[in-house]
């Protein structure tokens, strides 16, 4: 008997592997492609334009369906299989993605085209992106979660590390050989993460209709929660400099396509590398703390890549930038995943989902607005302090934040730390 249970345990823990290296991979092809794609559309773009204002347009253009699918997409991801919703995502992203390409490659493409199609390609991240959030609790034990959540972060740092850099070195071939590598990769993404069975049971509950608010109800209520996710908010809204970036390969740095792909990609070599320690080596104590100080870093490294008129200098602040980013950001998901109960994930993924939108995609808007005001240099130093002043108002606003301990769920912690 005992030889039979240990047997099972053993065939469970392999099939825990097996799930959980599909759903990274795939993971890996979606943030791949996606990364391939704001490096072309970017590119091509402040090639059409000329203008800064435009390039902070993609990003509203891409963030704004989430905003106004905020409330459905936590509904629908509690309501239905979750896998039939990321497969259907990343079929229509697919579909968006060649419709780039063929306009492109008759020369038919225009800037008000390429906004409409990346506002598709927006409208179905928001449905995907928190599904795959709600799905990763199901590829593992429970007990393993804090690492798969390092785990997974190194599947999309890596492909922010490597999606970027290919994109810009393709780009040499044109921008329809960069949205055909796209959309082979969206297509692999969909096989992978659509025909995933889950380690356990992820069965769809019913959710009520008066209900669809709850995610966000229940963060508000989630002190410590809630700081996490709008501190992530906030700095990166204020100290995102990534749409800027085609600005300062260009006129700052005098480099092309290939060196704007290389300054895509620091950051996820320096988050990757982070993802990685923390995946061996967990954050054991005063978590909330080490968050605060990976904020911080971020918001100085900001301001030395907005100071550095060296293209080596600034891939260098980036990668500092991207570590300490991947801090905050596995503190934030475990804490996520340790306290939202089963059936609420999709309603809670989608309000957090907004939150990141809004950092990255309404951040690149922020960017490209006060960058036609100021410049490209000054708006990067600004953002970069105001990062240090929302570390400095959060610590003092959010001081259960700055409480949180440990990351992993032990008995004796208290309700603080504890899942849902």
């Amino acid at each position: 008997m005992v030889t039979g249970a240990a047997a099972a345990q053993a065939q469970g823990s392999i099939l825990a592997e097996r799930v959980f290296m599909r759903f990274w991979c795939g993971r890996l092809c979606s943030v791949f492609a996606y990364q391939m794609l704001s490096v072309a559309v970017g590119w091509q773009i402040y090639a059409m334009t000329g203008s800064a204002l435009d390039l902070g347009l993609v990003g509203l253009a891409q963030f704004a369906p989430s905003v106004v699918l905020m409330l459905l997409v936590g509904h629908v991801a509690d309501r239905f299989d979750r896998r039939k919703i990321v497969r259907a995502c990343q079929w229509l992203e697919a579909a968006a993605i060649a419709a780039i390409a063929v306009a492109t490659l008759v020369g038919d493409v225009t800037e008000n085209m390429i906004f409409a199609l990346v506002a598709v390609i927006g409208a179905a991240r928001a449905f995907e992106f928190p599904t795959v959030q709600a799905l990763l609790p199901f590829t593992v034990r429970a007990p393993m979660l804090p690492r798969a959540v390092a785990l997974s972060s190194t599947a999309g740092q890596t492909g922010i590390m490597l999606g970027p850099a290919v994109g810009g070195f393709l780009y040499v071939a044109g921008p329809t050989f960069v949205y055909a590598v796209c959309f082979v990769l969206f297509i692999a993404a969909s096989a992978l993460l659509g025909w995933l069975k889950p380690v356990r049971s992820a069965a769809a509950s019913l959710v009520a209709s008066h209900s669809i608010f709850a995610g966000l109800r229940f963060i508000v209520s989630e002190r410590a929660l809630l700081g996490a996710i709008s501190l992530d908010l906030f700095a990166v809204l204020l100290g995102g400099a990534t749409a800027l970036l085609p600005i300062f390969a260009r006129d700052i740095l005098q480099t092309g396509p290939w060196g704007l792909g290389l300054l895509r990609s620091a950051p996820a070599v320096g988050a990757l590398t982070a993802a990685l320690w923390l995946s061996r080596h967990p954050i054991q104590r005063n978590a909330g703390r080490k968050m605060f100080a990976g904020v911080a870093a971020y918001g100085v490294a900001t301001i030395a890549f907005g100071l550095s008129t060296s293209f080596a200098l600034s891939m260098v602040a980036l990668v500092i930038l991207g570590a300490s980013d991947s801090l905050s950001v596995v503190v934030r998901q475990s804490l996520f995943h340790l306290r939202t109960p089963d059936h609420m994930r999709g309603r809670v993924a989608a309000v957090n989902s907004i939150f990141i939108g809004a950092s990255n995609q309404l951040g690149e808007f922020e960017s490209g607005v006060t960058a036609s005001w100021w410049g490209a240099v000054r708006a990067v130093l600004v953002g970069g302090a105001g990062t240090l002043v929302v570390v400095a108002v959060w610590m003092r606003l959010f001081p259960k934040l700055a409480a949180v301990d440990r990351l992993a769920v032990h008995e004796e912690e208290d309700a603080d730390v504890r899942p849902a």
